[in-house]
């Protein structure tokens, strides 16, 4: 058996595919510890992150690996987690995912969280060289790099793209997340898609109050306001599009995108994060939607074909797992 890791999460699709399917002795992954009163299945608000959790635990993991899932907690929570894992002999490995946190509208809490965590991980990985700079030029940590793996799973991935007519734009008003912006971004993809013979345009949004919101802001616009879709629904939809835009005020790295990749959707992403290092895709600026203009064009015009090779995807999944293997063993060995 490898070495035992307590993740933050365990049961996220990003953290699932982090391991080698082919390597029985890579490291082991804790379940995420059942929420009280949460469905099952659930892992947020993570359990892990007690420490009344790690001083019980110790001995059943080497490593402490902290993805996401601290949204709520204090800097002074964190620092208690920090200070329960000196105290009991386990490392911190830190991925920052997110420089800024999509479901914040004000930053400073996220901030002060990194404040606490960044410093204090034994070993410090995010998903582009891009983030990478700017945690060093801010905490002065050495980063390791390792790109996101795939989402969609391979027998999926290699499906055939479903046909359709003409030339599909979506858009979806992620309601839960404080960075997404979608009604000017709908009102400006509108008068685009209108002037491309052949195209359409598709909006998504969640039943819910700000789906409903969403909707309502956009007369004349053909809103689909929906429950969730499951994974499965959310991989047909995607299929189903050419161009997906994304229509974020803030962020850094995107798991819709790389979804998009593997299923061979076009995305038209912002240039507030580091998307265009995570995968090819058009690029814009929110602050300017004439760039979305000429993105959605380009796109139109171009039809790049961008889909990512099933089996590339599984041997840069064998070199991710590899990766946090190694820097588990450094840390551990320390």
């Amino acid at each position: 058996m490898g070495l035992r890791i307590a993740s933050v999460p365990a049961g996220h699709v990003y953290v699932r595919h982090l391991g080698d399917p082919g390597d029985p002795d890579g490291p082991v992954r804790l379940p995420d510890p059942p929420v009280p009163g949460a469905a099952a299945g659930q892992w947020w608000p993570p359990v892990m992150l007690e420490p009344s959790w790690v001083g019980a635990h110790a001995d059943d993991f080497d490593a402490f690996h902290i993805h996401f899932g601290y949204d709520d907690r204090t800097p002074a929570d964190l620092a208690a987690l920090v200070g329960t894992l000196r105290s009991c002999g386990r490392p911190l490995v830190v991925t920052v995912h997110d420089l800024r946190n999509p479901h914040h509208a004000d930053p400073a809490a996220h901030d002060a969280a990194l404040d606490v965590l960044v410093p204090a991980a034994d070993a410090v990985l995010t998903l582009t060289h891009g983030a990478a700079s700017a945690i060093a030029a801010r905490w002065g940590r050495r980063v390791t790099v390792v790109p996101h793996p795939h989402v969609v799973e391979p027998e999926r991935m290699a499906r055939p793209r479903p046909s359709h007519g003409g030339f599909v734009v979506g858009l979806n008003a992620k309601s839960v997340r404080a960075n997404s912006d979608p009604v000017p971004v709908a009102r400006a993809l509108a008068t685009t898609v209108a002037q491309l013979p052949g195209a359409r345009l598709r909006i998504d949004a969640h039943d819910d109050e700000r789906g409903r919101m969403v909707a309502a802001a956009l007369p004349g616009l053909d809103v689909r306001v929906h429950s969730r879709f499951s994974d499965a629904e959310l991989w047909d939809h995607l299929a189903g599009l050419d161009v997906s835009v994304l229509p974020y005020r803030f962020g850094t790295h995107s798991g819709w995108l790389e979804a998009c990749h593997d299923l061979g959707t076009t995305v038209v992403a912002p240039d507030c994060g580091f998307y265009d290092q995570q995968a090819p895709c058009l690029i814009y600026r929110h602050a300017d939607l004439m760039t979305l203009d000429a993105a959605v064009r380009t796109a139109y015009r171009e039809r790049p074909v961008w889909r990512a090779d099933p089996g590339e995807r599984a041997a840069q999944r064998t070199r991710i797992a590899a990766a946090h293997a190694q820097v588990y063993r450094s840390v551990v060995g320390r």
